[in-house]
């Protein structure tokens, strides 16, 4: 057991059922659900999950299906499974994870073959939703990656692989390059009047780790050219917006060398939200744009959104470190 194993040891949940032999689908359908909230068996119809709250809930509404369809079913929680170590449970857990990833792998390259080679069974609009399945299933087995499967960058790097193949990169006149923090300090950023996700995400971007003394000036000219010590964004002609297929958040983080796993995360949800083109499959950006569109419901005032945009971002950003 290495180091970092011994100081986050868990404790685990343990769902022991029997299921009776009719209905036959009753079997089926608890299989399914044991496997999609990343349940693994160590003995037969033991199932274990690590001990969280989410896991807790989960096994619950499990328990309530099998003991309504005439089984019987409890949980319970330990410090240990007899026979295995927490290294081996945490080891059967990598491996489930890593099988699911690998057919993720599969399929991505098998996408790509067939974009590269024009298949013609496969139509363009076939690629994207046959893409934007393997985003969303990329989601929900990391969602149950408790232990930080090897195999899940393989996924992902293949997954990009075919997306390249896919949504080529748009050919721009001119790349822009980086851009220095330290220019645009105590500047005035301009953006349309009226703002939503992508205004609202990426102003809290610019507070939070470009210019902190960022003062917002909001417009309705789309041809506003910006005066002395102002610069635009999100806008028609901005220093700052839409670059290719990349909504103004994206082109922010990579203008200005931003990143980490949670504000990659944010810009999926961001982008799956403004741009709606399915890119990451993100399952959260539906929930997230509703939050957002309660916002803007309830604060006609631009500054005010912007105001309630940080506490959301702020918090979205913990949620997506944790």
């Amino acid at each position: 057991m290495s180091a970092s194993d011994k100081a986050t040891e868990p404790r685990w949940l343990l769902l022991i059922h029997q299921i009776p032999p009719k209905p036959d689908y009753l079997r089926v359908k608890i299989g399914r659900r044991l496997q999609r909230v990343g349940a693994v068996a160590v003995k037969n119809s033991v199932y274990v999950l690590p001990d969280t709250p989410q896991a807790y809930e989960d096994f619950q509404w499990i328990r309530t299906e099998i003991v309504s369809g005439g089984g019987d079913a409890s949980i319970c929680r330990a410090d240990f499974v007899d026979g295995l170590t927490g290294d081996q449970l945490r080891h059967t857990f990598r491996s489930a994870r890593n099988a699911d990833y690998a057919e993720i792998t599969t399929a991505a390259r098998e996408l790509h073959a067939s974009v590269r080679h024009r298949d013609a069974r496969l139509s363009n609009a076939g690629a994207e939703d046959d893409l934007a399945r393997l985003r969303k299933r990329l989601t929900s087995i990391a969602a149950i990656d408790f232990f930080v499967a090897p195999e899940r960058a393989m996924a992902e790097e293949a997954l990009a692989i075919a997306e390249s193949a896919v949504r080529p990169p748009p050919v721009t006149a001119e790349p822009r390059g980086r851009a220095a923090r330290s220019e645009y300090h105590g500047r005035t950023w301009v953006t349309r009047a009226d703002v939503f996700v992508d205004r609202m995400a990426s102003a809290w971007l610019i507070r939070r780790f470009i210019d902190p003394g960022a003062r917002f000036k909001f417009v309705t000219d789309e041809h506003y050219g910006a005066g002395k010590g102002e610069v635009r964004f999100d806008m028609f002609e901005a220093e700052f917006t839409h670059e290719g297929d990349r909504c103004t958040f994206e082109t922010l983080l990579d203008r200005f060398a931003l990143s980490g796993p949670p504000l990659r995360q944010l810009a999926e949800v961001v982008h799956d939200i403004d741009v709606k083109d399915g890119k990451f499959a993100r399952e959260d950006a539906a929930g997230i744009e509703r939050v957002l569109a309660g916002i803007v419901a309830t604060q006609p005032n631009d500054s005010a959104r912007l105001e309630r945009g940080y506490q959301l971002f702020d918090e979205l950003d913990a949620l997506f470190s944790v």
